[in-house]
């Protein structure tokens, strides 16, 4: 058995550099890999390229990167409930590709699998599709999407073994597992890590196969990005 784990963090990120593009999980605040933005933020990488659904929150997460300005470009479904992310994106500072949510889930799994390119039918007639192939199929016009090139993805799971098997707990399984081996290295943190065997082979949600690095994360704040209570009685 191959082991995948390291230490911590640190050695984690090791060859990240300025320029790189990176997929990160998650959507909104919910299984984003709080340890490794972190340790971004801390190495001040620069001319970063973040393939995520959105950036989260001013102060927490991505935005914690778009504070310091080390995201030159996002690519997103929407921009979500981040401030400076929609203020940099109308103020020319960052550049934005915003792509349709399905879309951008099919273009993480088609560079995992593989696969350079696929044909859909959102966008179609919009800005989306400018300057891409289209395609009719059973008359139905479909526009091109091309996979994604990440250097690193970066991953939040529940639970994870030394083999880099992985579970994922409730809605944090979004984007997370579809950007699972769709970059050159695959991150990935977890809250609990545990011994090979351990895990229960029909609960595993991403084989161990899928995943290069394996670490321990440290002091989960799990956010709420919006809350909404009911008004006492």
């Amino acid at each position: 058995m191959i082991k995948k784990t390291v230490a911590n963090v640190r050695e984690a990120c090791e060859g990240i550099a300025d320029g790189m593009t990176f997929m990160l999980g998650g959507f909104g605040l919910c299984g984003i890999p709080e340890n490794i933005i972190s340790e971004l933020v801390r190495r001040n990488i620069q001319d970063i390229t973040c393939i995520s659904n959105n950036a989260g929150v001013d102060d927490f997460g991505l935005g914690l990167l778009l504070k310091k300005h080390q995201i030159k470009k996002m690519i997103s479904s929407y921009v979500g409930e981040n401030a400076e992310f929609e203020r940099q994106m109308l103020s020319g500072e960052m550049e934005v590709e915003l792509i349709p949510q399905g879309t951008l889930a099919q273009r993480c799994e088609a560079a995992r699998s593989g696969i350079p390119a696929f044909f859909t039918p959102a966008g179609y007639g919009t800005e989306v599709a400018e300057g891409k192939e289209t395609r009719d199929f059973k008359g139905k016009m479909h526009v091109m999407e091309k996979a994604f090139e990440a250097d690193f993805s970066f991953i939040k799971a529940w639970k994870g073994d030394e083999a880099g098997n992985l579970i994922f707990k409730g809605t944090a399984r979004n984007f997370n597992p579809v950007m699972c081996g769709a970059g050159k290295i695959t991150v990935a943190e977890v809250e609990e890590l545990v011994p090979a065997g351990e895990l229960d082979p029909n609960q595993i949600h991403i084989p161990g196969i899928f995943v290069q690095r394996i670490f321990q994360g440290e002091k989960y704040e799990k956010r709420i990005e919006q809350l909404t209570v009911r008004k006492r009685n």
